[in-house]
């Protein structure tokens, strides 16, 4: 049976390297191969610091799962490196290994605590230290120790009999090794990394846990920055996911549990955010109930904080005067087609739209590529419905050309943090309808009593309720002061808390203070694995 293993590739020489960087940005699965959302923020702050050098360490899933970059970098991206966690390799000769059984106790330690979140404090990444430079090539615990030793059959064997509620070993043993081989890729990729003065990872999990590592490390300051919350978002996909086995019989099942394997990959994730929680010296999140949500998951509650998106103010102002007198009859969900915007949702609220106002049309302005059979079933169903004409699915757009020639944003979502969009509409001068998702309620009525007083910029429905969401959208529509009431009240309330300037502000104090912690200049600290650079 071939399994996935972990891969590397290097920068490709069309990308910069360097010997050092002042920031160095860990990001999973987001910019510069991923368009939209995260980022576009990420964009945003490289483009917002010109004097900081900027490195960046992406790490995906398969080579095949992206195209090229999507973002031009500017020059103060100084180095960019792209490494893979899931992809094929051929099954390399096995050779029997030594082991060290002490250092698989480590381990089993190590995972233990993994069980009792409650208890475990700092232990987690006391621990993870104590492991890591094991797990160094040729060390006790390197890779092939991992997946060719005796003792590293006997531990899944026991940790199987032990803790597994699913009758398959086979899939067991599978599901431990493709879990876990991607901590020994990033051990190497924390190892040979060039020199930067702090790390700044935009999510928990994997790009996370590279964070803690080089945290391990170097000493140098990490930096945590979380747009929505990783482990809420992946446990969503873990639930959708159609991968994860369950072998057990229509007897063994219960209908309150889910399924052995789903779990195991739910509370791997968890662990992940703890120990960056526990590593990160700043971590911030985009508003208050994504704080809070971070304190629940282990983020030590003095080292949080939160800083909202901000939009580039003066030059999506200057789009209001382009917009017609009349706000046409167009709703737009700008994000990428995939089931976690729900935009199934959106063409079903749009037969409902066309029926009460025919002249309306529904623009569906995001990337197909990510899933591309999600978005030929959301093609589908607009047929289905007969909306071939009025559903219109226009792939990636630039913000500034579309916002003119829209009435309504629309966001269907099933999950949001702080959607830039619903932003950049407002300060184009677009009114919102949403789902109650993440911030939305608190960007659309506003947060406390002086936010609030702004007005209501629109209108926010239940998760999956089409009707409702029509409803909303065409109420709007069809009320021309309403509309233009929603329109000043996202004006005001973006121009007085939502601005660039403020985020920027913000974000300048972290890496100023991260930067003055570096006691040895970047230059001093030339990688031995590369003296060359």
């Amino acid at each position: 049976m071939n399994a996935p293993l972990p891969a590397s590739q290097a920068a490709p020489a069309a990308l910069p390297t360097a010997g050092d960087c002042d920031v160095m940005l860990l990001l999973e699965g987001t910019f510069p191969y991923v368009s939209g959302g995260v980022s576009s923020w990420v964009n945003q702050i490289i483009r917002g610091f010109p004097d900081i050098r900027f490195g960046i360490c992406f790490i995906g899933s398969r080579r095949e799962d992206y195209g090229p970059p999507k973002y031009a970098l500017p020059p103060n991206v100084v180095h960019v490196e792209v490494h893979y966690m899931h992809e094929r390799h051929n099954v390399p000769l096995v050779k029997p290994r030594r082991s060290d059984r002490k250092a698989f106790a480590q381990m089993e330690a190590f995972h233990d605590l993994f069980r009792s979140p409650g208890s475990a404090g700092g232990q987690l990444s006391a621990s993870l230290e104590a492991l890591v430079p094991l797990m160094q090539d040729g060390k006790a615990m390197d890779e092939p120790a991992f997946l060719y030793s005796k003792a590293a059959w006997e531990y899944i064997t026991r940790q199987y009999r032990a803790f597994c509620t699913d009758p398959s070993f086979v899939d067991y043993f599978w599901t431990v090794r493709i879990m876990h081989a991607p901590v020994w890729l990033l051990a190497r990729i924390a190892n040979r990394l060039i020199p930067a003065r702090c790390y700044h990872s935009i999510s928990t999990g994997y790009a996370g846990l590279l964070g803690a590592l080089l945290k391990q490390q170097t000493g140098r300051p990490l930096l945590l920055s979380e747009h929505g919350i990783y482990t809420k978002e992946r446990k969503i996909d873990l639930f959708q996911s159609q991968w994860i086995r369950d072998n057990r019989s229509v007897f063994e099942k219960d209908a309150s549990q889910i399924s052995y394997f789903r779990d195991l990959w739910i509370r791997f994730f968890e662990a992940l955010g703890r120990i960056c929680y526990e590593a990160s010296d700043e971590i911030v999140a985009l508003y208050e109930t994504n704080r809070l949500r971070q304190i629940k998951d282990g983020a030590p509650a003095a080292r949080t904080r939160n800083i909202p998106n901000g939009i580039d103010l003066p030059r999506l102002s200057a789009l209001r005067p382009l917009r017609p007198a009349t706000p046409p009859p167009v709703l737009c969900l700008i994000g990428r087609v995939v089931p976690i915007k729900d935009v199934k949702t959106f063409i079903r609220a749009m037969r409902t739209v066309v029926n009460l106002l025919p002249d309306a049309e529904g623009w569906i302005a995001g990337p197909e590529d990510e899933d591309q059979g999600y978005a030929q079933e959301c093609r589908n169903i607009a047929e289905g419905l007969g909306l071939q004409d009025k559903v219109k699915f226009l792939g990636f757009q630039k913000i500034d050309e579309l916002m003119p020639k829209i009435g309504l944003v629309v966001l269907s979502s099933i999950s949001e943090a702080l959607p830039l969009v619903l932003l950049e509409g407002f300060a184009a001068g677009v009114p919102a309808v949403t789902t109650d998702v993440g911030s939305c309620r608190q960007l659309v009525y506003g947060l406390d009593e002086a936010d609030q007083a702004l007005g209501a910029a629109g209108e926010v429905v239940g998760i999956a309720e089409p009707v409702l969401l029509a409803q909303a959208a065409v109420n709007l529509l069809g009320d021309l002061p309403r509309w233009h009431a929603a329109q000043a009240a996202g004006i005001a309330r973006v121009e007085r808390y939502y601005t660039q300037e403020r985020m920027f502000g913000e974000y300048r104090s972290l890496y100023q203070q991260s930067l003055q912690q570096s006691d040895v200049p970047a230059q001093a600290l030339r990688c031995p694995m590369h003296p060359q650079r």
